[in-house]
């Protein structure tokens, strides 16, 4: 249950002095959602981990970095040790480490190591999202390349030829689109293309 407006885990709140109202509701925010992490069901988090990983297994995602990227999509900090995932997603730490690998291959988690000892950390960007739209917006420009090459090879007029250009100006739309959507984005939320603070925000 929720503590009160007067209570905070079920004990009384003291008033404090009207200068440090503010302190008062930072601390008792994060102490509220302290509590919630704590109280989290572990079982329930994991049947959305495996939930969302499904789909993004339907998309192409290999299924074991995809269970590690969602993984790390629930952890508050976002950064998660390989024993820490293998607790979380009841998985052999050489399971993990593969599909962590594979992530950081990809670009789309980074390992850290700690200080003094060998266990990385595996941390997922603020930016993970456009960065995998900027992946796939790489990948369509390398297809449309390799597409313009199957045009003179069959021959611009004929019609396979024809089919395979318009598919190579499909590509090079959606690519310009896709990059023109992420500057946007940027600008709305505030963010630059490594995903700090942008300097032209517009409201």
């Amino acid at each position: 249950m929720t503590p009160g407006a007067g209570e905070v885990d079920g004990a009384p709140r003291q008033p404090g002095p009207a200068n440090g109202a503010a302190a008062g509701t930072d601390q008792a925010d994060q102490a509220t959602q302290g509590q919630t992490a704590a109280q989290r069901d572990p079982a329930s988090v994991r049947q959305f981990i495996e939930r969302f990983t499904s789909h993004l297994v339907q998309t192409g995602f290999p299924r074991t970095p995809a269970r590690i990227f969602v993984a790390l999509l629930t952890a508050d900090s976002s950064s998660m040790t390989a024993a820490e995932l293998a607790e979380v997603l009841e998985a052999s730490p050489a399971s993990v480490s593969g599909g962590a690998r594979y992530l950081v291959q990809v670009g789309l988690i980074v390992a850290e190591g700690e200080a003094g000892s060998r266990r990385q950390h595996y941390r997922m960007p603020k930016s993970v999202w456009q960065d995998i739209v900027g992946l796939r917006e790489r990948q369509f420009s390398r297809w449309a390349a390799d597409l313009r090459d199957g045009v003179e090879v069959l021959g611009a007029d004929s019609p396979a030829g024809v089919r395979m250009a318009q598919t190579v100006r499909y590509f090079e739309f959606i690519t310009a689109e896709m990059a023109g959507l992420l500057v946007r984005w940027q600008e709305r939320s505030g963010q630059s293309a490594d995903g700090g603070p942008s300097s032209g925000r517009r409201d």
